[in-house]
């Protein structure tokens, strides 16, 4: 008792000592988690605000990321040409006012950017008179789905041999093929398209689809750690009733590792439908076999959307519109499947 009356004593001298204005700072510094000579502050409330500070930082960055695309939603439905001015463009402006103007003075309003890209969004210019966006979501669709699916098999059935079959000079031929990831994309991109000329790829769908149907390095690679965590046993007692490889693959690997096929399959259809320079490179601008990435460029590089680049934006918010929309569907999928691929048995 008498060491706390003397601790309390040296206390209240000390608060005597210092000035009201130093006093009173170190009261706020106490409130906020900040332990002075003259208060003592709660750890609980230290944690509070370490929490809120980290929360305000958080948001900051979260605003930072969704404006952009808030904002690119925003101007797609404002007035972006004609007389009205381009004031979608010329600020960050939280909900611009929608298009009191008319496509051909006969449709206006809300969705007035839409219907002049559904209509002749992709009309003018160097493209063909016979492409359409309509053409240019259907080139994206059969970019998409055919490699993929193909593909995502193709990578599979080369997953599961790396994983579970044993033959000689596996592993160097995948430390091989894992090496073949650190080359640079541009640094092939001259020998790429010296390759599909002689086969007669380019300007056409082959190019576009084709090398996507062998699999892809990284697709077997995540596939392959997921195959590991499977067990062994279930291969070997098929293989003991006879099952070969084939049936093996199909009969039981896709099954169980349907999971991480479905989720590098969602994967490679995101980075499949947003493959801007594939089409760049070996397509050119006015062949109807562009994709709907390389004709939005297009489209707004060209004199008929120059001063109104409302439909142009429209066009952007309908190109990531189904990527948003898959990965919101199946985000807990491809972040369990991603999850599961450093498990091993």
């Amino acid at each position: 008792m008498e060491n706390m009356q003397s601790v309390q004593v040296d206390i209240a001298e000390e608060e005597i000592k210092v000035s009201s204005f130093r006093y009173g700072l170190n009261a706020v510094l106490a409130f906020f988690g900040f332990s002075t000579k003259t208060h003592r502050a709660s750890k609980k409330r230290a944690k509070l605000v370490g929490d809120i500070v980290t929360y305000i930082v958080l948001l900051f960055g979260a605003f930072l990321m969704i404006y952009p695309f808030w904002w690119m939603i925003a101007a797609s439905f404002a007035q972006t040409g004609g007389q009205e001015g381009n004031n979608a463009l010329s600020g960050l402006d939280w909900w611009p006012t929608p298009s009191a103007f008319g496509y051909d003075d006969a449709v206006g309003g809300f969705f007035r950017n839409y219907v002049v890209l559904f209509d002749r969004g992709f009309s003018g210019g160097i493209f063909d008179p016979s492409f359409s966006y309509w053409r240019a979501v259907a080139n994206n669709l059969f970019y998409s789905i055919v490699p993929v699916v193909v593909g995502v098999i193709t990578s599979a059935m080369a997953a599961f041999s790396f994983a579970k079959i044993n033959w000689i000079g596996r592993n160097a031929v995948f430390m091989f093929l894992l090496a073949a990831i650190m080359v640079p994309g541009p640094s092939i991109m001259t020998t790429q398209y010296a390759m599909y000329q002689s086969f007669g790829f380019l300007n056409n769908w082959a190019v576009m689809v084709v090398p996507g149907l062998f699999g892809a390095i990284m697709t077997a690679f995540f596939i392959r750690q997921f195959l590991f965590g499977l067990p062994t046993s279930i291969i070997e007692a098929a293989k003991i009733d006879g099952a070969g490889y084939g049936r093996i693959f199909v009969g039981f690997i896709l099954p169980l590792a349907m999971p991480a096929i479905v989720a590098q399959g969602l994967l490679s259809f995101m980075g499949c439908w947003n493959n801007y320079m594939g089409s760049y490179i070996f397509i050119t601008g006015s062949s109807v076999w562009v994709n709907l990435p390389h004709a939005m460029t297009i489209m707004n590089s060209g004199t008929t959307f120059a001063s109104d680049q409302g439909p142009i934006l429209a066009a952007a918010v309908m190109c990531v519109l189904p990527v948003i929309i898959l990965f919101a569907i199946f985000q807990k999928m491809i972040i369990g499947s991603l999850m599961l691929t450093g498990s091993k048995e």
